[in-house]
């Protein structure tokens, strides 16, 4: 007996030295970011090319302050006041052709710079604010907007002419009518009384009148909005058109999201957004013809399919779908260099069409140049969203036009020759281009692929109708390229999947060497040897070639037990070879490591960076490919790593979190424990610009979100669950779990538990929160994957 207690000892030691340990601690990771340093952002060059100035922060302040480095002395970097970073904005910019003259404005003033004499001169000192400064394609000529009207500036002869002439009131009923507002009991009084005052009073009742009687019977054309407000006014190039649009919003009921710790101490209503299922918001287009003194608007119904109905109307037979002109949003026009030509982008509201389109100045006829059709949503880079955007413009040549499309399933850059309809591709390949734009000369293209590789970002050269692309940069990661004015010269935000950015400066020549310009890791964060994950692929059910981040424990500390992350935001790629977003998650999968967890990082289904068909995978059934391929990753650790199949957990906040329930109401014999951050749990109470690309709307479609909402399949929970959200969160709201939490009590589920943040948005602030809800995360896996008494 006494032999036996002998041993108890020893034995408890060597448990103790078996179980896994980590210098980081969820306190130490979550703490303010400062911690880790400090990493440059926001780079932009000094108008001479010589310095560089970019967002940092050596001195701890509560934000990030503008710095500079100056290229004859990289190794000196300096805080730049508050004055010289007033002076290095100038409003409202604009160059001519070749860019020798700027425009620009200070208060109500013009100034133009001679940038080759290098002399500013004050041309025009106006009465009102101006805004919009443009050449035009005549360069002694240059337009501005002032008091709701366009006005053209003649250089030579230092005159103002009023180009449009736009009145927001309403047309004076024959020409003599006044409107005659009621006049209250006191005003009455007041006006019987001082005979001074009620003379001035119909003395500007008779001079109002006599100015509309002259105004209507003038031949000056008047353009009367009945109390809208335009916006985007412009003219075009040669000065004969001016374009502008009109927004009506959509009368949408708006949620609200109480705040329950305001400092006033009483329960105040934040506003947030409307559901998905919002009625559209109208935006027409208006032709002011200067020449023929008549404004008309873009007619749009001779588009090629404007009445397509989505393939998921064959899934409701008994409906009755009415063949109807869809609702559709009009961005543009873009006018020629010669301003001869304009093209204007439509998008259908559902999102299932993107047309270009050749406007017909004259009679505002549209003419469709290219469709891109998609019966899941149109998207991907520079493809643009659903109020139009993305790369598109015209070549100096008058003819061509340059735009992004996934025709090919995945985004590249074509030009379109306007006269002929004839497309080119000028770039093509599995892979994706990011924010191409001209050189200065218009001879090339300066552009950012993942050609390399899915997980890396590179700057390229090309000439401007295509061939051969030059690879400029070097470094593997991620490189955002700011070019010098001269381009001569590239500043490079650069980080790797275990290095934060840094600030570097490169020759625009292939091959050449990058100099670093910053180091901003603490010694701190240096002190430990942060993991750089491996990058794999594994088989899913449908064949697919899934990617993922992979970190794996030292052998001597591997527990058996693995942690799948989700990232969030669905169309959004972490599996890549730079410094991620997700710091603090990365931070935290260390840990993990650390204490023996294998943990896998995946770029489901609907994740960027992948091309067309990986985007939109998920399309009317989030939950689906998505779901099964964490499903796919859990067996692949299995088979692989060594994982034990009943110590599988997985995590994730947002969209993230909803795939986290997803997981575990459906596959709670592969998932033991899981936590669930902000989370989606019915997306008819999502919004409607994200949601309504991927499931249609509930109107419409309810099939779609029946299939992927959590909150319908709650029954299913096997493991334990965590839920952890912010009570202030505007994006995905806290009604969505405290929904979820009535459903789970009413089916007498009783393994799941709830952490609320009473201070926090969708995204946490605070770092105590961040620490809470981490360790709650730590708790629940050592708990149920290793069986750990808290």
């Amino acid at each position: 007996m006494q032999r036996k207690l002998l041993l108890l000892p020893v034995l408890l030691f060597i448990l103790t030295e078996a179980t896994a340990q980590s210098t980081l601690t969820v306190d130490y990771i979550m703490r303010d970011p400062k911690w880790m340093g400090t990493f440059p952002s926001a780079p932009f060059w000094s108008e001479d090319g010589k310095q560089i100035y970019f967002k940092y922060n050596l001195e701890k302040d509560p934000v990030d302050s503008l710095y500079k480095i100056d290229l004859s002395s990289p190794s000196q970097l300096s805080k730049v006041h508050w004055g010289e970073e007033k002076m290095l904005s100038k409003e409202q910019v604009d160059f001519n052709a070749d860019q020798s003259l700027r425009i620009y404005r200070e208060d109500k003033s013009i100034l133009l710079e001679d940038r080759k004499k290098k002399s500013t001169t004050t041309i025009l000192t106006w009465v009102d604010p101006i805004s919009n400064l443009q050449f035009l394609a005549n360069e002694n000529l240059i337009s501005f907007n002032s008091g709701g009207n366009i006005f053209i500036f003649d250089r030579e002869s230092k005159t103002v002419t009023k180009a449009t002439n736009i009145s927001t009131g309403s047309k004076p009923a024959n020409g003599t009518s006044v409107s005659s507002e009621p006049t209250s009991f006191l005003e009455s009084e007041n006006l019987a009384l001082l005979q001074v005052v009620n003379e001035r009073k119909e003395a500007q009742k008779q001079s109002r009148a006599y100015r509309e009687a002259i105004r209507e019977k003038s031949t000056e054309y008047v353009y009367y909005t009945n109390g809208k407000n335009l916006n985007n006014l412009q003219l075009s190039p040669d000065g004969k058109y001016a374009s502008f649009s009109v927004f009506t919003p959509a009368n949408n009921k708006n949620t609200k999201v109480p705040d329950y710790t305001a400092a006033s101490g009483y329960t105040e209503d934040l506003n947030s957004r409307p559901k998905v299922g919002t009625d559209p918001s109208k935006v027409e287009i208006g032709i002011y013809d200067l020449t023929r003194d008549t404004v008309y608007f873009v007619k749009t119904s001779n588009l090629p399919g404007i009445q397509d109905l989505p393939d998921y109307v064959k899934d409701y037979p008994e409906r009755t779908w009415e063949a109807k002109d869809r609702e559709l949003t009009l961005s543009g026009p873009y006018f020629s260099p010669d301003g001869k030509r304009a093209i204007i982008q439509v998008r259908a509201f559902d999102n299932k069409d993107r047309w270009i389109t050749e406007l017909n100045l004259q009679t505002g006829e549209l003419k469709s140049l290219d469709r891109q059709r998609d019966e899941a949503w149109v998207g991907g880079p520079g493809v643009g969203g659903g109020f139009g955007g993305g790369v598109l413009g015209w070549l100096p040549d008058n003819q061509h036009i340059y735009f992004q499309s996934e025709a090919t399933g995945y985004s590249h850059l074509y030009l379109l020759n306007v006269t002929t309809e004839e497309k080119k591709p000028l770039t093509s390949g599995k892979f994706e281009v990011f924010d191409p734009f001209l050189s200065k000369d218009k001879k090339h293209w300066y552009l950012t692929t993942s050609e390399v590789d899915p997980g890396e970002r590179h700057f390229y050269r090309m000439p401007v109708m295509g061939g051969k692309m030059e690879k400029l940069t070097s470094m593997t990661g991620n490189n955002e390229v700011v070019l010098s004015p001269d381009e001569k010269k590239l500043a490079i935000i650069y980080s790797y999947s275990n290095i934060p950015a840094e600030l570097y400066v490169q020759d625009v020549k292939v091959g050449a060497t990058p100099q670093k310009l910053t180091s901003g890791q603490s010694e701190e964060f240096k002190s430990y040897a942060w993991k750089d994950p491996q990058i794999v692929r594994f088989t899913a059910q449908d064949g697919a070639q899934v990617p993922a981040r992979l970190y794996l424990p030292d052998p001597a500390k591997k527990n058996g037990a693995a942690v799948i992350f989700v990232h969030g935001a669905g169309y959004l790629q972490n599996v890549h070879k730079w410094w991620s977003s997700y710091f603090r998650e990365y931070m935290f999968h260390n840990l993990l490591t650390d204490l023996g967890y294998t943990v896998l990082d995946i770029d489901y289904r609907a994740s960027a960076g992948y091309g067309r068909d990986w985007r939109t995978g998920i399309y009317r059934h989030m939950g689906g490919k998505d779901l099964s391929d964490q499903v796919d990753g859990a067996k692949f650790l299995i088979a692989q790593h060594g994982v034990d199949s009943g110590k599988i957990g997985i995590y994730g906040g947002s969209y993230g979190g909803f795939i986290t329930l997803m997981a575990l109401f459906n596959h709670g014999d592969v998932f033991k424990s899981g936590a669930a951050l902000r989370s989606v749990t019915d997306w008819a109470h999502y919004n409607h610009g994200y949601t309504a690309n991927i499931l249609n709307t509930p109107e419409e479609d309810p099939i779609a979100y029946r299939r992927s909402s959590p909150i319908y399949f709650a029954e299913g929970l096997k493991g334990n669950l965590l839920i952890a959200h912010g009570m202030l969160d505007v994006n995905v709201h806290f009604q969505d779990v405290v929904r979820l939490s009535q459903r789970l009590i009413e089916l007498k589920k009783d393994n799941w538990e709830m952490a609320v943040y009473p201070v926090e948005d969708h995204g946490f602030v605070e770092p105590s929160s961040w620490a809470d809800e981490y360790k709650r995360i730590l708790k629940l896996f050592n708990t149920t994957l290793l069986e750990e008494k808290p």
